[in-house]
């Protein structure tokens, strides 16, 4: 399989960015999506639930435990949230038209240690990146490139946003701003028609994905954006990569020379591309790394069931983290896309129907979120 022009991208780019889950939907009432936290040291499991009493979606999560991502409302449009410290009580950021829980989107995709969160939010006539002010408190368009499209991925702890935009000839960018979403600047592109942001890390190196001309690669920036390298790939096309910690170490997905996609990651300021295997199947896709190099992300199975993932340091050992954790039944914890520097996890999972596991909860004494501990033989 290969992937050759924006368009496609995009839509992997904007599958992943609303957690690894979306894509996965069922028509059937008879499952939902919910964020958690997994703390991968003391193995707890916290459910964040959601605001509008269907889907909600992790994406992000800082130091303290803060996490970000996006919710159902009643309404049935996607609104972006933030939780306090540890996951505990989930806050509507609202949108950038001002319609409140009564309409129109947003999507919260980075969160820095500040609490300044970034996504994308509908406008009144079109869809823009923002930033919000410490602990998600107001939420402030960050314009575009030149069109009318804008959308914010990430943001480091001085407040520099990544994303991609469409420029004044159409063509859809990667950009950097300078600390607090301050000014929107184009990073170019590897010598194709597009580029796209995804990660960023606190020396403000930027990765991504960029057309390189006949093929799409992940890339790497140097400190602020200057500059953008290649990464290649694992032997096919294309690669993107996701996540970065303060080490340059890069994370993200790749075909392989076989037509597989896995996850890969890279040695300290994206040298050397290595391939992080599989739980069992053909594919995986890591997103998130912290700074030790423990990687989280998703991948199936040899059954083709797809379950989130962690590994140790530097990428190291492939663990389902279903695995690690007592689970209610029908809860299946299928995609990991952050990982912080205590090891906390941002998870979206599958749920039964809400009244089933309403019930299931209260029968596990689970109504205070809190999973107890595995204990193994």
């Amino acid at each position: 399989m290969k992937i050759t022009h924006s368009s496609t991208i995009h839509g992997l780019i904007l599958t992943a960015a609303l957690s690894t889950g979306l894509g996965f939907v069922s028509p059937v009432s008879a499952q939902q999506h919910h964020a958690f936290i997994v703390d991968s040291n003391g193995k707890g499991l916290t459910d964040l639930g959601s605001l509008g009493g269907g889907s909600s979606f992790a994406i992000g999560i800082n130091d303290a435990g803060q996490v970000v991502g996006a919710y159902l409302t009643a309404g049935g449009y996607f609104h972006a949230f933030i939780t306090g410290p540890n996951g505990v009580g989930m806050t509507d950021l609202g949108t950038l038209d001002g319609v409140g829980v009564a309409g129109g989107n947003s999507e919260a995709t980075g969160i820095n240690d500040a609490g300044q969160v970034v996504g994308s939010s509908t406008t009144d006539f079109a869809q823009h990146a923002f930033i919000t002010g410490p602990n998600g408190v107001g939420m402030t368009d960050l314009g575009t490139l030149g069109r009318d499209f804008s959308f914010a991925t990430g943001i480091n702890d001085a407040g520099q946003v990544v994303g991609y935009s469409d420029t004044a000839t159409g063509a859809r960018h990667a950009f950097i701003t300078g600390p607090n979403g301050v000014g929107m600047t184009d990073l170019g592109t590897l010598g194709g028609g597009f580029s796209f942001a995804i990660g960023i890390n606190d020396a403000g190196q930027v990765v991504g994905s960029s057309g390189t001309g006949p093929d799409n690669h992940a890339f790497i920036t140097g400190p602020n954006g200057v500059g953008m390298t290649d990464l290649g790939t694992l032997g096919g096309d294309p690669s993107l990569a996701f996540g970065i910690n303060d080490a340059g170490q890069v994370v993200g997905i790749s075909y392989t020379a076989t037509g597989d996609q896995h996850a890969f990651i890279t040695g300290p300021n994206g040298v050397g591309m290595t391939d992080l295997g599989t739980l069992g199947g053909d594919f995986s896709q890591a997103y998130g790394i912290n700074d030790a190099g423990q990687v989280v992300g998703w991948s199936t199975t040899a059954t083709g069931d797809q379950y989130a993932f962690i590994t140790g340091p530097n990428g190291v050992g492939m663990t389902d983290l279903n695995s690690l954790v007592s689970l209610p039944d029908g809860v299946v914890l299928t995609g990991a896309r952050g990982i912080n520097n205590l090891g906390q996890v941002a998870v979206t999972g599958l749920i039964p129907e809400p009244e089933t596991y309403a019930m299931l909860l209260a029968g596990l004494g689970l109504l205070g979120f809190i999973v107890r501990r595995r204990q193994t033989a």
